[in-house]
């Protein structure tokens, strides 16, 4: 991976990977097919519908009834599909971050980014330099609270950015990638674009009942990296074995504190991790000199450890006592440094 500071100062980083050890890139529309078929394989009956809402319990022990338009079952050219209802003792919002079912148990609001990205076809001898590299960039003309990127996907790469604060300039902020990656991607056709939302947190409530939040609809996305699809899917695997283990594989109705067990050991888990990484974004992602630090910091041996092995075990690392002081005075001349000089000049990407 290549870190890019405001000025172009490049950083390589990856160096203390172990051979096995990787950043794994997928395209959705691959994985999520994946993903399909592997539960039909499995047993689950899978619907190609829109889900519409649902009736909560009024009784203890009542069912769930999910309205849902079934595409598979319309005749004809119809895009509508037909209304039908679903009744089920237990719901899993898996829903993202418009997450209706998160709206119908009323689980609360979040502060989200939105995360805006182009897939792109670029020349052959510029793709072969992405085919084994990120890039991630950071400055005030790409994004003023988060980063931007180039990723790799198979035969083609993503450009795009993120931003909370200011939402309305998303397009501003994805022109300045495109400007300061240039060299790179010059040449490039568009393919595809696309924008989503990103939760900055979890929700107030992510448990009511007997129905349950994951993924991007329980706000489950790291600050500074924006990470959500490993959460997503670790969120659900977790869920999904609270449920077979309380309900004793199918033979008990389980209630709101089987549930609660699967929150428990998600903020047990991963709580420390989210709340690391909030901190560090907002003390690295707020000026163009904070971020100059940002990138200088990743040169450090110590950083791309601590920082590889927190992203790729999930938990906050970072035992070694006397490399947590060294680093955390080298962190505060480096800020105190950047913030107190003129910055350099401009660099011309090759």
């Amino acid at each position: 991976m290549t870190m890019i500071s405001p000025t172009n100062k490049e950083v390589q980083i990856g160096q203390t990977l172990k051979d096995h050890e990787y950043i794994g890139m997928v395209r959705r529309e691959v994985l999520d097919d994946f993903l399909r078929k592997r539960a039909s394989e499995n047993g689950a009956q899978l619907i190609n519908g829109l889900f519409l809402g649902m009736q909560l319990p009024q009784k203890k022990g009542e069912s769930y009834v999910l309205t849902y338009n079934d595409y598979n079952s319309a005749e004809g050219a119809s895009r509508n599909g037909e209304k039908k209802t679903l009744e089920v003792d237990v719901v899993i919002g898996a829903d993202g971050a418009n997450s209706r079912v998160a709206k119908d148990i009323g689980a609360g609001d979040y502060a989200y980014a939105i995360a805006f990205q182009e897939r792109m076809r670029i020349p052959d001898d510029k793709m072969e330099y992405y085919k084994d590299r990120a890039e991630m960039y950071v400055g005030e003309d790409v994004s003023p609270d988060f980063y931007a990127w180039v990723f790799p996907k198979c035969d083609h790469v993503a450009v795009g950015t993120g931003t909370v604060i200011d939402k309305k300039g998303i397009q501003k902020y994805q022109q300045g990638i495109r400007d300061r990656a240039a060299p790179r991607i010059a040449g490039g056709e568009v393919l595809r674009v696309e924008a989503h939302p990103i939760p900055e947190h979890p929700r107030p409530w992510r448990v009511k009942d007997r129905a349950a939040l994951i993924g991007d609809a329980a706000g489950y996305v790291t600050k500074c990296s924006g990470e959500g699809i490993y959460f997503a899917a670790k969120s659900g695997r977790m869920c999904a074995e609270r449920i077979v283990t309380n309900s004793e594989k199918g033979t008990r109705m389980i209630d709101e504190y089987d549930l609660k067990e699967y929150i428990r050991e998600w903020d047990a888990k991963y709580g420390a991790t989210y709340l690391v990484l909030d901190l560090l974004q907002k003390v690295f992602y707020t000026t163009d000199a904070q971020r100059e630090s940002f990138v200088e910091l990743c040169e450090e041996e110590y950083v791309q450890t601590v920082t590889f092995d927190s992203y790729l075990y999930k938990t906050v690392q970072g035992n070694n006592p006397i490399g947590d002081l060294k680093l955390g005075w080298k962190t505060l001349t480096s800020l105190w440094k950047n913030s107190n000089k003129k910055p350099d000049e401009m660099r011309t990407l090759v």
